[in-house]
């Protein structure tokens, strides 16, 4: 029988992901947490979201030995290691020694808690039919003209309501005045709520796109994965200054597609320093935005999952 179906278990769903494997030509079936045994046995892999699966043991322990007779390998991703969204460590206790799991996809390789015997690494991306050049050119984004702002800033920034952005609330707080005593145009804005397009207007007429801070870091040391923002600002066009991410070395040239900070007054130095040489940043930018474009989508995170599930089931019937 072919396989052509991904069992996708996100309860409040992950549409990239989910579009790319749609891309592939495979049937997405989601939340099926008892599939029915024609079902399993169409399934090339069952991708879920590892914080459902921790708040449900028992289902993900049930489903596992629901596929293990097809072969299908059960596959937990995780975008918030090592944080794990705040979820107790006894719970994380109890999943990991269940071991429900074949392969452990996460965002970060930093030590923290593994799951799996197979762990990858499966980074963040851009969501290409949201991030893109929009229109514009590259060619038209080498003009300082094109500009509104000098640096910017969407995200949460509500420390009050979500503790584990307390610390961003803060550095860009900071960050504001001592911008606006050096008469630099910036924008730090809220972002729920703020439309797609005028998203990407900003990200697209601010000469600088700052990077700072990420769920994933709160309770623990500073995460080393990058947040999505790291290749959506890229796919855009738009030239981003981040904190310092481990990870980045990993996913980027850092000499030639990389820019970053490392605190408070680095941050206003490297804004100053990269105002002053707009033409070089913009020679990064466009680095990076061809760097995601042909290796950083979620198609492609799609397939390292599917080859990693391929793999898997060759190593278990070798």
């Amino acid at each position: 029988m072919k396989r052509d179906t991904v069992i996708f278990n996100f309860r409040k769903g992950f549409q990239p992901l989910k579009e790319a494997f749609e891309a592939l030509g495979y049937r997405v079936a989601e939340n099926e947490w008892a599939p029915a045994p024609q079902l399993a046995a169409r399934c090339e892999a069952a991708i879920v979201n590892l914080y459902d699966a921790v708040r449900q043991p028992w289902n993900a322990f049930a489903l596992h030995r629901r596929l293990r007779a097809d072969k299908v390998p059960l596959i937990a991703v995780d975008r918030d290691a090592p944080w794990h969204l705040g979820i107790r460590w006894r719970r994380l206790a109890l999943f990991r020694l269940l071991r429900p799991i074949d392969i452990y996809a996460t965002h970060t390789l930093q030590p923290t808690w593994n799951f799996a015997p197979v762990k990858i690494y499966s980074p963040n991306a851009v969501w290409v039919r949201q991030f893109n050049l929009h229109g514009h050119s590259l060619e038209e984004m080498r003009h300082p003209d094109f500009y509104t702002y000098d640096v910017s800033f969407l995200g949460n920034l509500d420390g009050r309501r979500f503790k584990e952005h307390a610390r961003r609330e803060h550095f860009f707080q900071a960050l504001a005045e001592r911008l606006a005593k050096l008469g630099i145009r910036y924008r730090f804005a809220q972002g729920a709520g703020v439309a797609l397009p005028e998203q990407v207007d900003l990200i697209q007429r601010s000469r600088i796109n700052l990077n700072y801070g990420a769920a994933a870091d709160h309770g623990a040391a500073p995460c080393w994965g990058l947040p999505e923002r790291c290749y959506g600002v890229p796919g855009c066009g738009g030239f981003l200054l981040s904190d310092a991410r481990k990870h980045a070395s990993d996913d980027f040239d850092v000499a030639s597609e990389w820019a970053e900070f490392t605190d408070l007054d680095d941050c206003v130095e490297k804004i100053q320093y990269w105002l002053a040489h707009f033409a070089d940043s913009r020679r990064i930018a466009e680095a990076a935005h061809a760097r995601v474009m042909q290796h950083h989508t979620y198609e492609m995170r799609a397939r390292n999952l599917l080859a990693a599930a391929r793999s898997f089931n060759g190593a278990d019937t070798a």
